[in-house]
């Protein structure tokens, strides 16, 4: 868990502060997530990449690497995706083992 946790916060960090304010737009668009809950405006408004990390991981649980993917696609952060895709292969059952 705190491997994937730590690559995500990699990840985000990764991005500039534009990127980081449409990723977190991103999020807070149902219709986008296909499938999944939207964070809530409020919970993201003033939210840092700390902050962040930790939201998308109380809200999407075990889909968490696979909703940032569905981000960075948006956002054309396909090198980020490339990365993710292998802790998502690697971390799939690590949220179930947390419950």
């Amino acid at each position: 868990i705190i491997k994937t946790t730590m690559e995500l916060l990699d990840t985000l960090e990764d991005l500039t502060e534009g990127d980081f304010k449409k990723f977190k737009w991103f999020l807070q668009q149902a219709e986008i997530l296909e499938g999944f809950p939207a964070v809530p405006k409020s919970q993201l408004e003033y939210a840092d990449r700390l902050d962040t990390v930790d939201q998308i991981l109380d809200t999407y649980q075990d889909h968490a690497v696979e909703v940032i993917i569905k981000v960075l696609k948006k956002i054309n952060k396909n090198d980020l995706v490339k990365r993710l895709t292998n802790v998502n292969s690697a971390s799939k059952g690590e949220f179930r083992k947390r419950k």
